[in-house]
């Protein structure tokens, strides 16, 4: 199975990490959506970001050492991660450069107060763009 996915993220309290070698970002109490693909096989992406233990390798794995998966939404077949990324990146709050390096886009990694609108306006991105999608992260488990 192939696909996008978006981890919704609860952030507990606000932390300053270094993310990889280069950014260092103060995050703030709340809830991030990080966009990513998986286009050979989904499952086991999704799967490995929902351990504790792993190699840091991408730079949602440094966000997710010490903070906590709360959802999944997701589509099949389809690569629409950076389409996904511009619907969510005019009306809401980025991490610049945040898992991005290999598009154009400017972040991956989008902040909500609420874990109800982070959820809404990944929903109303997938419409948008007329994708399908799947919500559930007992999908993964």
């Amino acid at each position: 199975m192939k696909g996008c996915y978006c981890l919704i993220i609860e952030v507990n309290k606000n932390q300053y990490l270094k993310i990889g070698k280069k950014l260092k970002i103060d995050f703030k109490k709340g809830y991030y959506v990080y966009v990513g693909s998986a286009m050979n096989n989904l499952e086991s992406r999704v799967k490995r970001h929902l351990f504790k233990t792993k190699k840091l390798h991408w730079h949602v794995d440094y966000l997710l050492k010490n903070n906590e998966i709360i959802e999944v939404i997701y589509n099949l077949d389809k690569k629409v991660e950076c389409d996904i990324s511009q619907k969510l990146a005019k009306n809401n709050t980025f991490i610049k450069d945040f898992g991005c390096s290999d598009c154009d886009c400017e972040s991956h990694l989008y902040y909500f107060k609420s874990k109800k609108v982070a959820i809404e306006e990944v929903k109303n991105a997938y419409s948008s763009i007329a994708c399908p999608f799947r919500i559930g992260i007992s999908d993964f488990s």
